[in-house]
């Protein structure tokens, strides 16, 4: 099976995600080719799978991943394809948190007209020692209110790299 992923990443954590899903497609002895949307990735047409992933930033995807989807919207919704979405509201245990998040991905995917065969919300990382003064002072604000970590000191990753590996068999499946 020959399995494109597309990501679209602004800290890392979604780049992170995209090589772990394509390193674990390489071991059950399937073929991986990854592409940042930022730059120029082929067409969907000729692959068995596609896998694109984007975070969410101020209730937005990246403008790359939004245009490759909707340049290839035709030819997504005739393949299986999945979309794993990244974003720290994944990781919230509160219902308005996790109801924004679904808006936004609705909305990216009404906008775009495309139908993946699964969504999976996977949660990000709080990277405070990448964020200048002011972001790192807003994030820690917001984790606080989130019951997040607040130790700016170190990085803290809340992905479920479990829940990722039963999100790509499933699509494998496909």
């Amino acid at each position: 099976m020959n399995v494109l992923i597309i990501y679209g990443t602004t800290e890392g954590q979604t780049h992170k995600i995209a090589v772990f899903l394509k390193d674990e497609i390489e071991n059950l002895r399937h073929q991986a080719f990854l592409f940042d949307a930022n730059g120029i990735p082929p067409p969907p047409d000729g692959y068995d799978l596609v896998l694109i992933g984007a975070s969410v930033h101020m209730h937005k995807y990246q403008p790359a991943v939004l245009h490759y989807v909707k340049m290839h919207v035709a030819a997504l919704n005739k393949i299986p394809s999945g979309f794993f979405s990244v974003s720290m509201a994944a990781a919230s245990e509160d219902d308005e948190s996790k109801e924004e998040l679904e808006e936004v991905t609705s909305g990216f995917l009404h906008e775009t007209g495309w139908y993946p065969v699964h969504i999976e919300q996977a949660a990000g990382a709080l990277l405070y020692t990448h964020y200048d003064f002011f972001k790192r002072l807003v994030i820690r604000l917001i984790s606080k209110k989130h019951g997040r970590s607040t130790d700016t000191s170190g990085d803290h990753e809340y992905t479920d790299w479990a829940k990722l590996k039963i999100f790509l068999n499933n699509m494998l499946k496909q």
